[in-house]
């Protein structure tokens, strides 16, 4: 098959000023957001550069926006290399799709590789497969934390989905326990989450929203 691999990231991070008084969730403690490397993010098979990495860029108060929304181009499979700026012991995988055939059905990950592309995806066998379903709610999808204690980056490959020509994505996220490359224990990156009365930032997806870096590649 034949895919369209543009990757030029250059694309702003900058989500806006959100209150986040009424989004404090004990689950929220262990969201991935602000420890994955944004501007590393490859994407194959996207319809427009940089979609991948900014449905990734999107917190959780902006998991349920229409927009921005990734596309598949030449046909309906999508291959995502997501790295990590530590240690992650992956607990699940989020996902937001729709409830149309457009929504993705198999998704096979692939841990600390970042050599893939859809050859080598279709013919190395996956860390874990897990089954999607057709719905536009978000799916929390537990993994196998064994297989995922140690993660430094991950790779996504939406192999099908429910009969479209194209795939559309409109949410990723991810939950686990993190680690900083100087091993900076986890409860110290969460602390600011522990007392809602005192922070009403959740450490990890509302304290990054007032800034606006630019990345590129």
């Amino acid at each position: 098959m034949s895919h369209n691999r543009s990757h030029s990231h250059n694309h702003d991070h900058g989500p806006g000023n959100h209150s986040h008084d009424d989004e404090v969730e004990p689950a929220l403690q262990s969201l991935i957001w602000k420890q994955i490397d944004f501007e590393s993010i490859r994407t194959l098979n996207e319809r427009e550069p940089d979609q991948g990495a900014k449905i990734l860029e999107k917190t959780w108060p902006q998991r349920l926006d229409p927009e921005p929304i990734l596309e598949s181009d030449s046909d309906e499979q999508i291959l995502m290399f997501v790295p990590f700026t530590g240690v992650l012991k992956l607990h699940s995988v989020l996902i937001r799709s729709s409830d149309d055939s457009s929504a993705p059905k198999t998704l096979k990950l692939y841990l600390n590789r970042d050599d893939l592309d859809f050859s080598t995806a279709s013919d190395l066998q996956p860390k874990q497969t897990l089954e999607l379903s057709q719905t536009s709610e978000i799916q929390d999808l537990p993994v196998k934390r064994t297989s995922f204690g140690n993660t430094y980056s991950l790779t996504l490959f939406f192999e099908d989905n429910f009969g479209n020509e194209i795939t559309r994505i409109s949410w990723i996220g991810f939950k686990g326990e993190f680690m900083n490359l100087n091993r900076e224990p986890v409860e110290v990156l969460y602390e600011k989450a522990a007392n809602p009365k005192d922070h009403t930032l959740i450490q990890g997806v509302g304290d990054m929203a007032s800034q606006g870096t630019r990345h590129g590649m």
